[in-house]
């Protein structure tokens, strides 16, 4: 009788994660994305440029609200694969066969797709789907690096995400975790007994 060797359960998820998935529920994320080298804020700009160069965002108080690095970011597979989309202009920041980030109307290509990498340092590496081995990254001066030139280690390609400010509160509550109830004893004989003596004043 032939043995059957197990189903490799790891190949399967990295061979799903390589693919887009139609068929669940997308979700969606709302974060800035904060350049480890220029100091700023990933932005998508209405002439289709994509810089590293926008300042926090903030949703209250006296300061001006800048939403040009408020990113809606949505996932394209059950792995880490995601769409990103700056929510004041609606472009996707794409990456074309020249290694620039562009951005476009429709993101449904896996030039618009990026994985992402979680480092050891907790900054966060975003590898593109069609271009395997090209990282969003961009200089100190906020402009997009060549994705050709990109390495993996390299501090022009890790990014920290961040809420918006203002947005601390509103944007956590889903992920809240809630307290557990604290559990009533039950009063036994001679605790109700005593109890009771108190409350008469004895």
């Amino acid at each position: 009788m032939q043995s059957c060797s197990p189903p490799n359960f790891k190949q399967h998820v990295t061979e799903q994660s390589r693919l887009s998935d139609r068929m669940s529920r997308r979700l969606t994320r709302t974060y800035q994305l904060y350049s480890r080298t220029s100091g700023k804020h990933v932005q998508v700009l209405a002439n289709r440029r994509v810089n590293a160069n926008g300042d926090d965002g903030a949703a209250h108080g006296r300061m001006k609200t800048s939403l040009s690095t408020k990113l809606e970011v949505e996932t394209d597979s059950f792995g880490s694969r995601v769409r990103i989309k700056g929510m004041k202009t609606g472009y996707y920041i794409c990456m074309n066969r020249k290694g620039k980030l562009i951005g476009k109307r429709k993101g449904r290509g896996k030039d618009c797709i990026f994985t992402e990498i979680v480092l050891e340092n907790n900054y966060t590496a975003l590898q593109n789907a069609k271009y395997e081995g090209w990282y969003m990254a961009f200089t100190r001066k906020g402009r997009p690096r060549k994705a050709s030139k990109t390495k993996q280690h390299q501090r022009e390609a890790h990014f920290m995400k961040r809420l918006p400010r203002g947005h601390l509160l509103s944007e956590r509550r889903p992920f809240d975790t809630l307290p557990l109830p604290v559990p009533v004893q039950p009063f036994s004989k001679r605790t109700k007994h005593s109890h009771q003596l108190r409350s008469e004043g004895r």
